[in-house]
């Protein structure tokens, strides 16, 4: 018998949750859609502001995790705490917090991945890097092939190290989300 996931040890989680790329597929903006509905009978339009998919499944045309990232964006009024546990009633199993940001996913299970997985993003509106990178890429093809081949590189040497992962991409994200900003201005 599989021990729960809150009960493995990082290197069991990313053993059992490998990094994994695929091409561009059509089918995650109606994933995200209709994830997006779901949340929007969870929530008042007083506490979520905006719902947005973000990372990599956003952008057309790159290969990515097949996983969705959703950026919730919340009323200052809204207790994050208590969105959390409207989410987790849900399906939603937390995997991190601060003061000012939660991060939830659904579609873990201790047998690996389910057809569909989502990370959401529950943040005050603002708190919202993730759509300038977004934007900037769709509106600039060869530099969403350049994080593209960043991407696949990193993909073998850190397979099984989400964290290694993540770091290398940083410096790539921090440059062109600044690019971003200073090119939409104040956008969101």
């Amino acid at each position: 018998m599989s021990k729960p996931l809150s009960e493995m040890s990082l290197q069991e989680l990313w053993q059992l949750f490998p990094i994994i790329l695929t091409e561009h597929q059509e089918q995650w903006k109606d994933w995200f859609e209709e994830e997006e509905a779901d949340l929007h009978k969870l929530f008042s339009q007083k506490q979520v502001i905006r719902i947005s998919h973000i990372g990599s499944t956003s952008i057309k045309g790159i290969w990515a995790k097949p996983t969705i990232d959703i950026l919730v964006e919340v009323s200052p009024k809204c207790d994050l705490n208590e969105a959390k546990h409207v989410l987790i009633a849900h399906g939603y199993i937390s995997m991190s917090e601060s003061e000012n940001r939660i991060s939830l996913n659904k579609g873990y299970s201790v047998s690996g991945f389910a057809q569909k997985v989502f990370h959401l993003h529950l943040r005050y509106l603002g708190d919202n890097d993730e759509l300038y990178f977004r934007d900037f890429l769709d509106d600039n093809p060869e530099i969403a092939k350049e994080y593209e081949k960043l991407k696949l590189f990193l993909w073998k040497k850190y397979k099984h190290d989400r964290d290694g992962y993540t770091q290398s991409k940083a410096t790539f994200i921090l440059e062109h989300t600044k690019r971003a900003k200073k090119k939409y201005g104040n956008r969101y």
